[in-house]
């Protein structure tokens, strides 16, 4: 059965999207079956695995509202088959999701009932959450096995992860007993500088989980290949950025939390 990994950080320009779609991308690599899910309005996740958020007609938002089929949605192997992954779309439609879900019952678990069934069909599904947490970023934790928090290496890197530690905590009671924290990768590594591994340090020191050995370094081709709606390993497969993301998915895939 597949495993359902949520990346989620409420603080923006950490690295959660970018994880998302290399690591999404990096695991179909390796020969595993993907699925990656937008639940971000801004639908980055969408264009940055080749998708023109703006014609779509037929997102998560559309699935969510119950007009469509979840499969409906679903774009299979947007790379022609480079790479065993599908996309289940967003755009800036779905930010009307986050008042409308209030009136509906069980609104927490519209989209874990609605991929109850697909994760049967793969070895990895990825959800992209909104920088927030709210309405689409409890239902993304509610339907996951584990979160996965990307950690840029700057000077905040701590502010506002005790609050979505909180509400991790939060869902596990409440809503999915069995959630858990998938572990921490640091993002924007610079080596030329002495902050980063600074900031490394005082995570290691300061933060009780699980924190991967990778470090995603800061790349220039990592943030050039969104704009070609590309990820990493198909747009400069030599890059520092490919080679960090490669490794992060040998790690989730020996994460002791799955051990046999």
């Amino acid at each position: 059965m597949g495993r359902i990994i949520a990346v989620a950080n409420q603080k923006g320009g950490v690295g959660k999207t970018t994880t998302s779609i290399n690591l999404a991308a990096c695991l179909a690599e390796k020969g595993k079956k993907v699925l990656a899910i937008d639940m971000d309005p801004q639908g980055n996740l969408t264009s940055g695995l080749g998708v023109d958020k703006n014609t779509l007609d037929k997102t998560i938002y559309q699935a969510i509202n119950g007009e469509i089929n979840i499969g409906e949605c679903m774009i299979v192997h947007p790379f022609e088959k480079k790479l065993d992954i599908s996309v289940i779309p967003a755009n800036r439609d779905l930010a009307g999701a986050e008042v409308e879900l209030i009136t509906i019952e069980r609104p927490q678990y519209l989209l874990k009932d609605l991929i109850r069934k697909l994760r049967k069909q793969y070895d990895f599904i990825i959800i992209d959450c909104p920088p927030a947490l709210g309405m689409l970023t409890i239902n993304s934790l509610t339907a996951a096995d584990t979160v996965l928090v990307p950690i840029q290496c700057e000077f905040f890197a701590l502010d506002g992860l005790s609050q979505l530690m909180y509400t991790i905590s939060l869902i596990k009671k409440q809503l999915n007993k069995h959630l858990e924290i998938e572990g921490v990768v640091f993002t924007m590594y610079d080596s030329r500088t002495n902050l980063s591994q600074e900031v490394v340090d005082n995570v290691k020191q300061n933060l009780d989980q699980f924190i991967y050995q990778t470090v995603i370094p800061r790349n220039v081709r990592l943030a050039e290949a969104p704009s070609f709606g590309l990820p990493i390993n198909l747009y400069d497969s030599r890059s520092s950025g490919a080679e960090g993301y490669r490794k992060l998915a040998d790690e989730v895939i020996r994460n002791k939390l799955f051990a046999d």
